[in-house]
């Protein structure tokens, strides 16, 4: 019997298409005739149409209205009004997404990316699914404030701006602060985190602070008198890299089961072998990052010698995922830039929060209960109307030096670069005093301290003389 070719198929009729070679090594390993072959076609097209069918059945699609959230803003000015409306309108694109339960916006929320993303302020709880992306690469952005006894603010700030390090990378081999063992031993046992470049910038960006609007901050207690040092920043290097490493599953994911869901949507299925050990990752990277930030402030208070004693510290994170049990399983609460104040989201605080506004103004403690306004958190900071680069636009005409001395009058501001970078003055970020009387209108919490600015330390504009900028 002649050997059946691609021709013959297409000479019967059929379209070319990858199951071509599949039924051709049937056929021929069969010996069937042509019109064997011509059948057997016919019953693989079939089987592929239904198969397809049965995913399309499967497919989750988008919510045709958005889930139910809280909205806690308040417009006072124009300046205010094309920001608002565009987490309004992102926001609503985003709780179409079908594992979205509940959501509510902060008052210091901004739209962070692509509309539909999650925006800077914004909550929502997503039923046992964990969303990367509602997350970012910045994971466990957190806060610590830790009270030393026997210092002034002068000599503490002067004490931390010798022992931190920002900008891009981290420390150098010997210059590395040390690794908890058992830290170590958890990362090469969970699959999202054994990857070699995850455990070499575990080791090298332990203790470090990134830019951005990440800073180390000494100043006053308004209720004791007390110096207090207060830190900034994320998960760093690890936390980019598992956050890489989560959207990759995720996007995978929802190709298959929900392909109307945006990229920046993505889901990984909690039930999943991929979900339980992401989840794990995740409270590893939590607990790398609270000792990244106590190692930081133990080496400024061993750099001031025997003088200086730690007497309290506070620490919480304001980028993570929040695990709650109910009825129907686990909801995973994800805050993009809000601060967590419902008890059980925090096992290891006494309920004290701390609340960033500007380099200029008090850092705020705050304390609150879930109610159906907040549904459990508070704003993270102040937020941004413009975009970084639509500020520094908004301020050209002026001097970056003139700009940075008329708004850090009165304090000790510091870039670690040596160069400013505007998009972090005071006038970056929303008016300080209009978020926080949001935060009383909606009842979101009470601020039992405020920390009065001595000085603070940023990245600073470390970019602008970069090797490629200078190279350009």
């Amino acid at each position: 019997m002649n050997t059946i070719a691609g021709k013959d198929l297409i000479g019967l009729g059929f379209e070319p298409a990858p199951w071509f070679g599949e039924v051709l090594r049937e056929a021929n390993g069969r010996n069937l005739s042509i019109s064997q072959a011509a059948r057997l076609a016919r019953d693989r097209i079939e089987a592929i149409a239904a198969a397809e069918e049965e995913r399309r059945a499967r497919e989750i699609p988008l919510r045709d209205s958005p889930a139910p959230y809280r909205f806690n803003i308040t417009v006072e000015d124009e300046g205010e009004e094309a920001n608002v409306a565009a987490v309004r309108e992102t926001f609503d694109e985003l709780m179409r997404t079908p594992t979205l339960e509940a959501g509510a916006v902060m008052p210091d929320a901004c739209p962070a990316g692509p509309m539909g993303t999650i925006p800077v302020g914004g909550v929502v709880a997503a039923r046992d699914a964990i969303h990367p992306g509602m997350h970012s690469a910045d994971i466990c952005c957190s806060m610590t404030a830790t009270v030393v006894d026997g210092v002034s603010p002068a000599e503490l700030l002067d004490a931390i701006h010798a022992v931190t390090h920002f900008g891009p990378g981290g420390r150098k081999r010997h210059e590395e602060f040390d690794l908890p063992k058992d830290l170590r031993e958890a990362f090469d046992a969970n699959p999202f985190l054994t990857d070699q470049k995850i455990r070499s910038r575990a080791r090298s960006d332990f203790g470090t602070c990134g830019d951005g609007n990440h800073f180390n901050f000494v100043g006053i207690s308004e209720a004791t008198g007390k110096t207090i040092l207060v830190s900034h920043f994320g998960s760093r290097g690890p936390g980019a890299l598992l956050y890489k490493a989560g959207m990759s599953v995720a996007e995978r994911v929802c190709q298959e089961i929900s392909p109307e869901t945006l990229p920046g949507n993505a889901w990984i299925p909690f039930g999943s072998d991929e979900g339980r050990d992401y989840w794990s990752a995740l409270q590893f990277i939590r607990e790398w990052t609270r000792l990244s930030h106590a190692a930081l402030h133990d080496a400024a208070i061993a750099h001031l010698g025997p003088k200086a004693t730690a007497a309290d510290r506070l620490w919480n994170e304001h980028n993570f995922v929040f695990r709650e049990e109910d009825e129907k399983g686990s909801l995973f609460w994800h805050a993009k830039g809000a601060t967590p104040i419902h008890t059980p989201f925090l096992p290891d605080t006494d309920g004290t929060q701390i609340v960033p506004l500007n380099m200029s103004q008090p850092i705020l403690f705050v304390r609150g209960e879930r109610s159906d306004t907040n549904l459990g958190f508070a704003p993270h900071g102040a937020g941004r109307n413009l975009s970084r680069t639509q500020h520094k636009r908004s301020m050209e005409g002026e001097s970056d030096a003139a700009i940075f001395a008329r708004e850090t009058a009165g304090i000790d501001a510091r870039f670690f670069c040596g160069k400013i970078d505007v998009s972090e003055l005071p006038s970056a970020y929303k008016d300080a005093d209009r978020v926080q009387a949001d935060m009383k209108r909606f009842g979101l919490c009470d601020v039992t301290d405020r920390i009065l600015p001595h000085g603070a330390i940023m990245a600073g504009d470390w970019e602008a003389n970069a090797p490629w900028r200078r190279k350009k």
